[in-house]
This record gives structure tokens, sequence and C-alpha cells, in this order.
């Protein structure tokens, strides 16, 4: 982890407490999580620890016990309203940390009245900033780009956060068994239980083929187990062709039911999961889970899964990682080289 030298604040420069940018992508903001979790042990007493999230993240943030309050932005990737505005002047925050690099953050939070702000040095905002963090690639290329969660730990720890030692959020304020959806009820009473996850918001490139997904699923179902296959609306079809031919008793599609608190209660009771690069693969390691994660066009060292409990399978190409979100050959070897017998392996090996 890249360490800057520690800010000198005096509680008074804290006010009411510390309000934090967080990154707009499950995935991004829950590699954020130990970050803030330490920061808010650097937090003097009697101050409040407050997020800025999407609204889609913001049931993430209310359910874990660190976090005071919570404020959904009515648009994430858009200027904020003159309420985003009013919630966050009302916070009193002395000191703001943007997790993010918007140059529009910086601003408004500046808008809002937080006297000291830092964030990384990005899209010329700096000048908007109290103290900027600049993060050179460690190597000369690619694959020598510094995890981010070491990012957003380094930014912590100069705000006066300790050394995080790998202990793991406590989520709370979970949803009561008669508000959450009847079929993930019914999962809590499984006792081998594998979540997949064949999506990946940010493009095919990342995205194991479906028919492999399935044969995963065959084999956990062969030796007694059940099957949560989960996704977001616009990721039906793969779930769909996971889900398809395999028995119905024991194969679940929850593709567009659940939500972040449901995520974290299924997670948190599964016995497996195998992901591609993405939010779910993030969340199931900050819950706890075991899992194997398959990389394509995106790079393990900056984006892998914050545990040891799982197994990371990446078979670089000359052309990987290339972030591209298809396939520029149109071949996907760096997924279509990673067979669902190597993935078995892995699971049999956690």
């Amino acid at each position: 982890m890249r360490f800057f030298p520690s800010e000198s604040l005096a509680v008074e420069d804290w006010k009411d407490g510390i309000v934090v940018r967080s990154p707009n992508w499950l995935g991004d903001a829950v590699m954020s999580l130990p970050a803030m979790m330490q920061l808010r042990r650097a937090v003097p007493r009697n101050c409040g620890f407050f997020v800025v999230t999407p609204l889609v993240l913001k049931d993430l943030f209310d359910c874990l016990d660190f976090v005071d309050v919570s404020i959904a932005l009515h648009r994430a990737h858009s200027m904020w309203s003159s309420e985003d505005i009013y919630k966050v002047r009302r916070l009193n925050a002395g000191l703001g940390l943007l997790m993010n690099n918007s140059f529009r953050d910086a601003f408004f939070f500046r808008v809002s009245g937080v006297p000291r702000l830092y964030g990384a040095s990005a899209r010329c905002r700096s000048f908007l900033l109290t103290r900027s963090f600049d993060f050179p690639n460690t190597g000369g290329g690619v694959l020598n780009k510094l995890h981010h969660a070491a990012r957003y730990l380094s930014m912590s720890h100069a705000l006066g956060a300790p050394v995080w030692e790998g202990d793991l959020p406590v989520f709370s304020n979970l949803k009561e068994p008669e508000t959450t959806p009847v079929e993930v009820n019914k999962l809590m009473g499984v006792g081998m239980l594998l979540v997949v996850a064949p999506g990946a918001a940010y493009g095919d490139a990342k995205r194991w083929p479906a028919e492999n997904f399935a044969r995963v699923c065959s084999y956990w179902i062969c030796r007694g187990g059940e099957v949560a296959v989960i996704g977001v609306p616009s990721e039906s079809e793969a779930c769909d062709a996971v889900s398809a031919g395999l028995p119905g008793d024991k194969v679940h599609n929850l593709c567009g039911k659940t939500d972040p608190k449901d995520l974290v209660r299924l997670l948190g009771h599964a016995s497996f999961c195998v992901a591609n690069d993405s939010g779910v693969m993030h969340l199931s390691a900050i819950c706890g889970g075991s899992g194997v994660a398959i990389f394509g066009s995106t790079d393990p060292t900056s984006t892998s899964p914050v545990s040891r409990k799982w197994k990371i399978l990446y078979d670089k190409q000359d052309c990987s990682p290339c972030f591209k979100r298809t396939c520029p050959s149109g071949s996907f070897r760096c997924l279509r080289s990673i067979t669902p017998e190597k993935v078995i392996e892995a699971m049999e090996d956690c």
C-alpha cells in the first residue's frame, strides 16, 4: 500500500464529522469499504461518518454499522439538485473525501460548504481540493497498477486511519423475513448453496460463457447442492441461459429479484460463489464467502477480490488485459481458455 504523510488535523477541523463520496459501481464501492471502516475509527468522538452515494447503493451503506447517515444523490452522473446540496450542507461536515474521480462532485462538495476536501488528483480538480493524492503506476504497464482497495486505504491513512488488519465490515439492519423476497427466504434453508453471477456490467469481454456456468452448476447439483443464479435485469439473457436445462427444483433464477440487502443476506449464507470480475464477486468476498473469480479483459492486480478465500483464474493472452467492453478480435481467448474443469478444480481446492 502507498503511504502518504498524515494530515495534521485538530478536533475542531472535523466539525460534525466527515462526508465520503462513494464510488458509483457496486464492485468499486465494496473495495472502498475497508478504507471507510478504518477511517471511521479515526473520526473523533461525537462526530459522524456520512456517505454520499448513488441511489442504487444506498441500501448497501444503510446496512453498515459504521455509517451514521447515507445520502442518495438524485442522479449519480449529472449535476446535483438543490436538495442534494442542502442535505450535504446540513451534515456540517468539516472534512470530505472523494473516492471517485469526478470534477463535478468536488465542485458540489465545495458548494455544499465542506471546508476541507481530499481526493485523488484527477480531471483537473486539484485546485478544488485541500490536498490531492497522486497515484502513478507502480511499474511500467497496466499489470502494475495499485489495487483499488489499496488506493482508498492510502487516502484514509493520510487522514489518520489505522492500518487495515483484514477484518471485515459488519452488516446489520438487514431486511426482516417478511420484507425479503420469498425465493431468498427459501434459500436460507439450503445447506449447500452455490451462487453464480454470469453477468458483468462493463461488457461481454468480462463475461465467461453461460454454458460454462451451467456445467459448473450441474457439477454442484450432482454433489447434492442447489444453485442461485443472480444478476440485474439487463443480465436476464445470461441468467436464463445458465438456468435452462438444469433441474428446476435445484436451480433458482433470481435475476432482477434482489437488491443489495438481499444480496448481502444471500451471499453471507452461500457455501460458494462463482462469478466474473463483478460487483457480486467483491460483495461475496467482503461478506466472508469463498469463491472462484474468472477474469478476462480486466486486471486482477487492481480489482481482485479482497479475500484469501477466493481463487483467481486468469489466463493472460498477448492482448490482455485490454480493458475493452467487447473483445477486439471476437475470439474471447482469455475467457474461453478457462474451462469449466479448471473452475471445478479450483472449487475443490478451496
